[in-house]
């Protein structure tokens, strides 16, 4: 029991105080997603235009949620989570994006934002079952998934001198 309360204190905690976890659904690689603490569960917003994706998270079903330290980055905690997809204008969702809101960065429409999110997006729980795996001994780094960003190309041949003629001046 003691040790059950100490796993349930450590997922909250850790994942309360980092601003970004790892999310997994059942067959797709981990993404990371920018996420809420609220009332017991991580709360994430995503699947819309402008919104991070979540990867294959369903609700229903289950996913599985790792944590990093917010001053190192290492893994400190990995768990399960059961999805809970919640009703736009519900209570539990306004609940849950009245927090979202306050942490959400660069937002594009400002405060018609709610009304995208729920217009366009999904807004889900990711509630611990009370099962934490244990952390891997190796490196679990992975090619990157497909983007459409390219890699910085060569910088054109007259720009040191543009470059230098500013610090003669």
């Amino acid at each position: 029991m003691t040790s059950e309360l100490l796993g349930q204190a450590l997922v909250e905690e850790a994942t309360k105080k980092s601003g970004l976890i790892w999310a997994k659904g059942p067959g797709v690689p981990a993404r990371p997603l920018w996420h809420v603490w609220h009332e017991g569960a991580a709360c994430v917003v995503g699947d819309g235009p402008g919104e991070q994706p979540l990867p294959a998270l369903a609700d229903g079903g289950t996913g599985e949620v790792t944590v990093r330290s917010k001053d190192k980055g290492g893994r400190l905690v990995c768990w399960s989570a059961r999805v809970v997809e919640l009703a736009p204008g519900s209570e539990a969702w306004q609940e849950a994006v009245a927090a979202l809101k306050g942490k959400r960065l660069n937002a594009p429409d400002g405060e018609a934002m709610t009304d995208r999110w729920a217009r366009e997006c999904r807004v889900l729980r990711l509630e611990p079952t009370g099962s934490t795996a244990p952390l891997p001994d190796g490196a679990l780094a992975e090619a990157p998934l497909p983007s459409p960003a390219t890699t910085r190309q060569p910088a054109p041949a007259g720009l040191p001198r543009l470059l230098l003629k500013r610090r003669r001046r």
